[in-house]
């Protein structure tokens, strides 16, 4: 979803509108805020933009912001304990897949949290193969399968990892019906434990992103961590709204090729499956409502301003501000149409 300064006036006038009966402003929020995310990683993408996030909140507000990188479960916990505005959450669609996938420990966001502003898409959500594999494809990985070689794929379970290994299963199922059982879950955690499993054999693909392992597909190919991408999930209208001269070494039409329609990963045998990763904040359901829209408007202003969606479209993230009611309005749409893909994959 891309935005001109028009929408995020009229989404600013929104917030602001919404706020004013409230009379809070910057002053009345906590001086130090913790920003958990669902990640341990601090090389992954979700820790880069919740970075870029909270500094530029922090700037804005006159406030310390920390980011820290607890995980999901964590997460959601110290949200659960702090209803003064001390804790806030950054993270991505993982919060209602894990409820969806059924995780432990994961309760329906939807239910128990506040939904707040989305913040950007991460076009570059990603599957990747050592440089030495013999898979050069994702069509080679989908015929091992079929030959009754497993596959194994490092995830971290009920999330982004998950929906798309979900699809490669239900890719496999599509062409050969059992070969689906040979395409086979290594669940991890963040970002450092799947490339970890990539580098102890562990694992024959990884899910990563553009944003953390674009770097290891530039090492020489004999180096023990070099990579290669295979697939990525991103819608491509979304994909070519990155910027063109694309993350390291890696040019946007490079990156293209890994994702629909060059990579196929078919959801159907006709449409091929395709997935945006959206970053969005979390809030406390008994958080004073007056300090959630003044996080709110000060996200809306900081976008109208516009030097935010610089830093996220240089770290490869599309910027994607929607102020509170739209976002609830959007990610419950999502949920409810990858629910019934999960629902029907687990059904055939």
């Amino acid at each position: 979803m891309t935005l001109n300064r028009r929408t995020l006036l009229a989404a600013l006038g929104t917030v602001a509108l919404a706020a004013s009966p409230l009379t809070a402003s910057a002053q009345d929020l906590p001086r130090n805020i913790r920003m958990v995310i669902g990640s341990t990683s601090t090389g992954g993408d979700t820790y880069q933009n919740s970075a870029i996030v909270a500094e530029a909140l922090a700037e804005h507000l006159g406030v310390n912001i920390k980011v820290d990188p607890v995980g999901t479960s964590e997460g959601l916990k110290a949200l659960d304990r702090d209803s003064r505005g001390t804790t806030i959450m950054l993270h991505h669609d993982q919060i209602y897949l894990s409820h969806v996938y059924g995780v432990p420990g994961n309760d329906d966001p939807f239910a128990n949290y506040v939904i707040g502003p989305t913040v950007a898409i991460n076009p570059g959500n990603a599957f990747l193969v050592p440089a030495n594999s013999p898979y050069q494809t994702m069509e080679d990985i989908l015929a091992a399968a079929e030959a009754g070689t497993p596959v194994r794929v490092a995830i971290q379970p009920g999330g982004v990892s998950e929906i798309g290994f979900t699809a490669m299963q239900n890719a496999a199922r599509v062409n050969a019906p059992g070969s689906e059982a040979n395409v086979v879950a290594v669940n991890t955690g963040s970002q450092a434990d799947k490339n970890q499993a990539m580098w102890d054999g562990l694992a024959d693909v990884i899910n990563g992103s553009i944003q953390a392992n674009e770097q290891f597909t530039q090492l020489p190919a004999d180096d023990a961590k070099a990579m290669r991408f295979v697939w990525i999930t991103a819608r491509p209208a979304t994909l070519e709204q990155a910027p063109e001269a694309g993350m390291g070494d890696t040019t946007r039409d490079d990156f293209m090729q890994f994702a629909s329609p060059a990579t196929s990963v078919t959801l159907d045998g006709s449409e091929d499956f395709a997935f945006d990763k959206e970053f969005f904040l979390l809030y406390n359901k008994d958080m004073d409502p007056a300090l959630m829209d003044t996080i709110d408007a000060a996200l809306a202003e900081i976008y109208a301003e516009g030097s935010i969606q610089q830093k996220q479209a240089a770290a490869f993230f599309i910027p994607n501000f929607q102020a509170r009611e739209a976002a609830l309005a959007h990610l419950s749409a999502k949920r409810d149409r990858i629910s019934g893909i999960v629902d029907q994959l687990k059904a055939e």
